[in-house]
């Protein structure tokens, strides 16, 4: 399993359902060193695994609350990632925009929080796909994206805007 081709995609279910959000406030987005878990040592958003009975919504809004000790407010769907690893492990990430937060962005056992301009955006530190759809989320553009990694590395994509 290298490449989109060798997987259905009309019957795929991912073992992991999940959230990210990105804040984006006038120039700048808040991203997070992840501490531990998937990714970790890597900046992105704060995210994680919708629990048993929780929508896409609720998720979204207590993963940054427990990453970042804050509150995301006017969350707008934008994303749609369904990420295959070839070690059988499978994660589909919906990719949310706030435009306000409460609180301040607060170091976690989880999370250390960044303001980054968004000029700036390290995607040198981050996951490989995020240069090809974190420009998205700036331009709220709807896209919906499907991935192949061996482990770190991106094997295939594509990405349609919708």
């Amino acid at each position: 399993m290298n490449a989109l081709t060798d997987i259905d995609w009309s019957s795929w279910k991912a073992q992991d359902p999940a959230t990210l959000v990105y804040v984006v406030k006038e120039d700048s987005m808040l991203l997070m060193r992840k501490k531990r878990g998937l990714g970790a040592g890597k900046i992105n958003a704060p995210g994680g695994r919708v629990e048993p009975g929780e929508s896409l919504i609720e998720c979204a809004v207590r993963e940054t609350q427990e990453e970042l000790l804050v509150t995301p407010h006017d969350l707008e769907l934008i994303g749609d990632n369904k990420f295959q690893f070839v070690d059988g492990y499978s994660l589909h990430a919906h990719v949310f925009r706030a435009s306000e937060i409460t609180g301040v962005p607060t170091e976690t056992e989880e999370a250390i929080p960044h303001w980054f301009r968004v000029t700036e955006i390290p995607y040198h530190e981050m996951w490989e796909d995020d240069v090809l759809w974190v420009p998205h989320i700036l331009s709220r553009t709807r896209f919906t994206a499907r991935y192949i990694f061996d482990g770190d590395k991106m094997l295939d994509h594509q990405i349609d805007l919708i």
